[in-house]
C-alpha cells in the first residue's frame, strides 16, 4: 500500500462564495457514487480546521469552514473535527474508505481555498459591477490511484466484479478440434468490448479450468463438439461451478448487463 508512484485525480473548481455549499455537495455526491460503484459501502469523514501556520484572512477561513460544515450536514454525514489539521491555505474534508479487512484508507478530499485565488490575483465582476475574489475548491475523488487500486485488490481478494475484472471470460476448447470455434467466439466477444482470453494450451481441460479459477476469472466458456454443433458454450462461473449451456448471444447480453449495472 506504500506506492512508489503517487498519481492523484486532482481537479479544481472556481466558484462564487454563495455557490460553495452546492459545489461541495456535488463533490460529496460524486465521491459517494464512485465508492458505491467500486463496492465500498463504509467510510469515515473528518473536517480539518485552520492550522497554527496559515495564509489568508480569518474571515475567509470562517466562511470556508462553515461552507464545508453546511455541506456535510446537508448530506446527513457524521464527521469528526480535526482541530488545526487543515491545509495552510484552507480547511478540508477528508473521506477514508473502509476495506474488507476493516482498515481505513485516505481517499477523497475537498479543500476550500480563498488564499490561492488571491495570490494568483484572480477576480470576477459581481452584480455590483465591482471585482470580487472567487473561491477555489481542490477536489480529489479516489486519492492516490495506486493506493486505491491496492485497496480495491485487497477488498475483493483479487476476485473483481465482472465490470472490473481484467479478464471477464476465459474460453477453453476441450481439444484442438474445437479451436476454430473457440476463436470465433473470441472474436464475437471482442467485438462487444468484452475482455476475453482464449486458453488453447496443450494442458488438460481440468487444469486450464483450475488455472482460470485461480486467476479469479469470473466466467469460463467450455467448448466441445456438442457446443459447436449447437452454437453454444458450456458456462462455468468462478463461484458456483457449472451453469449449463447457453447461446453465445445470451452470454454477451448477460455480461453487458452486469457491466452496465456494475454488479
Amino acid at each position: 500500500m506504500r506506492a512508489r508512484g503517487f498519481t492523484q485525480d486532482d481537479a479544481h473548481i472556481f466558484c462564487l462564495p454563495d455557490q460553495l455549499s452546492d459545489e461541495i455537495t456535488g463533490v460529496i455526491e460524486f465521491v459517494r457514487d464512485a465508492l458505491k460503484d467500486f463496492g465500498f459501502t463504509e467510510f469515515s469523514v473528518s473536517l480539518s480546521t485552520k492550522p497554527h501556520k496559515y495564509i489568508g484572512r480569518d474571515e475567509n477561513w470562517t466562511m470556508a469552514t462553515r461552507a464545508l460544515e453546511e455541506a456535510l450536514e446537508r448530506n446527513g454525514l457524521d464527521y469528526d473535527i480535526n482541530e488545526g489539521e487543515g491545509a495552510f491555505y484552507g480547511p478540508k474534508i477528508d473521506i477514508k474508505l473502509k476495506d474488507a479487512l476493516g482498515r481505513f484508507w485516505q481517499c477523497a478530499t475537498i479543500q476550500c481555498d480563498f488564499a490561492l485565488p488571491e495570490r494568483f490575483d484572480l477576480a470576477y465582476i459581481g452584480k455590483d459591477g465591482k471585482e470580487h475574489l472567487p473561491v477555489m475548491l481542490h477536489r480529489v475523488i479516489l486519492g492516490s490511484l495506486e493506493r486505491f487500486i491496492g485497496a480495491l485488490v485487497e477488498h475483493y481478494a483479487g476476485a473483481m466484479p465482472v465490470w472490473l475484472s481484467p479478464v471477464q471470460a476465459a474460453i477453453i476448447p476441450i481439444t484442438d478440434k474445437h479451436l476454430k470455434y473457440a476463436q470465433e467466439i473470441e472474436q464475437k466477444l471482442k467485438e462487444k468490448q468484452i475482455r476475453v482470453q482464449l486458453d488453447a494450451r496443450s494442458e488438460l481441460m481440468q487444469k486450464r479450468i483450475r488455472d482460470a479459477q485461480m486467476e479469479k476469472v469470473p466466467y469460463m466458456l467450455i467448448v466441445g463438439a456438442r457446443e459447436q454443433a449447437q452454437q453454444e458454450v458450456a458456462l462455468r462461473m468462478r463461484t458456483g461451478g457449472e451453469q449449463g449451456t447457453m447461446k453465445i448471444d445470451d452470454f454477451v447480453k448477460r455480461v453487458l448487463q452486469e457491466v452496465k449495472e456494475k454488479r
